[in-house]
């Protein structure tokens, strides 16, 4: 696989949580492309994450929030809404950002043809090219790679040369992006995906609060990104608020809420009045 930097190889991190989620009796989704994705370094990152997120290592009463659910009921809440979102559509375009090791091209059952513009970095795309091969994508879905830096100048021209419609509703997903970047990142990437969609569209994301990032309980997995040279630089108290600056009517949720739960969130859900608590928010909204 091509030589990832810091942020790219957590992505091998999120392929070897879906493997293992995979594995399981009860999965909430199957990825048969995940282990051969994550490799030996995206199993060698989820073993890191495990030892630093199990109780008896932190030294604390109070378990680390689960990153293994978490990864779980992100990828299933993202899936079903993305399928629901193409079902509705006419002529549906996906994009999904920054998209790492994603294979929702290849292994969603899309209810109708698709087109799913993969958004990221020519040598991020280039390593999952390099694993998956020649491997089709389901005859629903049609595949775009858009070699782009979600950073750089030029991902607007290259989503639209690869046959992106701006005036035709689509659905986006920044899914494990917005925590590695600064609140001006933010502000750029969200100012631009406003700019590159019609009204009507949907725009999807996770993101962490900005009390995250200073919570005690979150503090041994901090460490570890902060290790790996990918630390998170940026949390949001109120995502309705920040969506709405961009055009964008926000529904959120935290895992173990009704409607992102699963049967698999095992922490207590925190209500949103209560101030000073380290919070996770699946994001889904609506541009106006």
């Amino acid at each position: 696989m091509e030589t990832l930097d810091a942020v790219a190889r957590t992505s091998l991190l999120t392929a070897a949580l879906r493997a293992q989620e995979s594995r399981r009796p009860d999965r909430l989704f199957r990825d048969p492309y995940a282990a051969r994705l994550a490799g030996v370094l995206g199993t060698d990152l989820f073993g890191r994450i495990g030892d630093a997120t199990r109780p008896h290592r932190t030294g604390s009463a109070r378990p680390v929030p689960s990153t293994f659910a978490y990864n779980a009921i992100r990828t299933r809440y993202f899936d079903d809404l993305l399928l629901a979102r193409v079902a509705e559509a006419d002529r549906p375009q996906v994009v999904i950002a920054a998209a790492g090791m994603d294979t929702r091209a290849h292994r969603l059952p899309w209810p109708c043809p698709v087109d799913v513009f993969e958004l990221d970095r020519p040598a991020v795309l280039a390593a999952k090219e390099s694993v998956l091969g020649a491997e089709p994508a389901p005859p629903r879905a049609t595949r775009h790679k858009v070699g782009a830096d979600l950073l750089g100048p030029d991902w607007t021209t290259a989503l639209t040369e690869t046959g992106y419609d701006p005036d035709r509703p689509s659905v986006w997903l920044l899914e494990g992006i917005l925590y590695y970047l600064t609140e001006e990142q933010v502000g750029q990437v969200l100012g631009r995906v406003r700019d590159a969609t019609a009204p009507g569209s949907t725009v999807a994301a996770d993101l962490v609060s900005a009390t995250a990032l200073t919570a005690p309980a979150v503090a041994p997995l901090l460490a570890v990104f902060e290790t790996w040279g990918c630390p998170w630089l940026s949390g949001h108290d109120e995502p309705e608020a920040l969506f709405a600056e961009y055009g964008i009517e926000a529904t959120v949720r935290q895992p173990g809420e009704p409607g992102a739960d699963f049967g698999r969130w095992p922490d207590p859900v925190p209500p949103r009045h209560v101030p000073g608590t380290g919070r996770v928010f699946l994001v889904q909204g609506r541009r106006l």
